[in-house]
């Protein structure tokens, strides 16, 4: 054990001096001596959004209050900032407009689609192990349009594609096995089998090459508060595919998407482009602050950070499979790269206890009942030696 040790940390120093990422672990505010392994949830701070916030607060709500929204482009901000997310998750600018949460969007996303493809198209396809929300979600949009519903493994959905089928609402990557489903191939298939695509990419955007134009994806939505880093809360995005764009039929038509404003018309008109997706008062201040956040993507290749989340993550297998005695942890996550995301979950028993005295040690994951210990890699700030010191704390409580 002992020389594993010591060969694994001199692996680990020798990865972090050769990874060309590390150097934005200082754009971020991090404790010392403590192992974020939680970014999947909750994003760290980039350090310089407080001076930034403090600015909008004082300034431009402080001192030019409603000049603001022309002055300061209060009124732009979700597409413009939709235009900054686009690049990261593969699309062209207009597509991607940002605003509401992920819920809300995946309600908008998944009835818009059913709307395109027809009224001879009953059926909504889901992915059975989605995160909950999007399921009920999905079963309430099938009910408001007369469709029903069918929960399936990712892994059966082509199989379950047929004439009737309207709508498939995915995951990119499974929020509690990391599992990465194939979005190139069940997009083609999906669209093949004339229905439309509707991807869930909170999990993915931000930690690997998401492709949606490149593929041509019909809807995604995403949160900004994972990978990221837009803050606790901070608004979620809604991709319309351009094509798709002038048929976009919302269900939640609001004053901001009509395509004059300030008409206070009493029938909606919708505008033109992204705008379509917006619906109420933009959340300004979480809107600012996630603008802020996306600086640290300036001039970081995508593609990059998916190579550091592989090789942290196959890293981060290496350590404890040579430190946690056998049979204490099983991997849940795929090992194949194609079908990784950027996090590892481990099959533990008494994983909630587990996690709590793994945080009391300064390395924070986090626990999905029943039993799964959950590690995510945000390869903009995590580094080698912070999953070598992961495994060792872990391999230290379950010694």
């Amino acid at each position: 054990m002992s020389e594993a040790l010591e060969t694994l940390a001199k692996k680990a120093a020798a990865l972090d001096a050769a990874d060309e990422l590390a150097r934005h672990r200082d754009l971020f505010a991090l404790d010392d001596g403590v192992v974020y392994l939680d970014g999947n949830s909750l994003g760290a701070l980039p350090r310089h959004v407080p001076a930034r916030m403090q600015d909008v607060i004082a300034r431009e709500w402080g001192q030019l209050r409603i000049r603001s929204w022309e002055e300061s482009g209060w009124w732009t901000a979700p597409e413009r900032i939709g235009d900054r997310i686009a690049p990261l998750v593969g699309a062209g600018p207009g597509t991607v407009v940002v605003g509401d949460s992920t819920s809300v969007n995946v309600f908008k996303a998944l009835v818009a689609a059913v709307r395109l493809a027809g009224d001879d198209r009953d059926e909504i396809l889901v992915d059975a192990s989605t995160f909950p929300t999007d399921g009920y979600v999905a079963q309430s949009a099938a009910r408001m349009t007369g469709r029903h519903i069918r929960a399936l493994p990712p892994a059966e959905i082509v199989a379950a594609l047929g004439p009737r089928t309207a709508a498939v609402l995915v995951n990119h990557v499974d929020y509690r096995t990391g599992r990465l489903n194939d979005l190139p191939g069940m997009t083609a298939a999906i669209q093949s089998a004339g229905a439309l695509a509707v991807w869930d990419l909170c999990h993915s955007a931000g930690a690997l090459p998401v492709g949606l134009g490149e593929h041509g994806v019909d809807f995604a939505v995403g949160c900004t508060y994972k990978y990221l880093n837009g803050g606790p809360g901070s608004p979620a995005y809604l991709y319309v595919r351009g094509d798709h764009q002038p048929r976009f039929d919302t269900p939640l038509p609001g004053w901001n998407s009509h395509e004059d404003p300030f008409g206070m018309r009493p029938a909606y008109v919708p505008g033109d482009g992204a705008v379509r997706g917006r619906v109420g008062t933009p959340d300004i201040l979480s809107m600012l602050a996630l603008e802020s956040a996306l600086d640290v993507w300036d001039g970081v290749p995508i593609e990059a950070v998916r190579a550091k989340s592989l090789a942290l993550t196959d890293f981060f297998l290496e350590c404890v499979e040579a430190y946690v005695p056998a049979g204490r942890v099983s991997s849940v996550t795929p090992v194949a790269h194609a079908e990784r995301g950027s996090q590892v979950s481990l099959s533990c028993e008494g994983a909630g206890e587990v996690m709590r005295a793994l945080t009391a040690r300064g390395v924070v994951g986090d626990f999905r009942r029943p039993d799964v210990l959950r590690f995510g890699f945000t390869p903009l700030y995590v580094g080698f030696a912070d999953a070598e010191r992961a495994a060792t704390q872990l391999a230290a409580l379950l010694g």
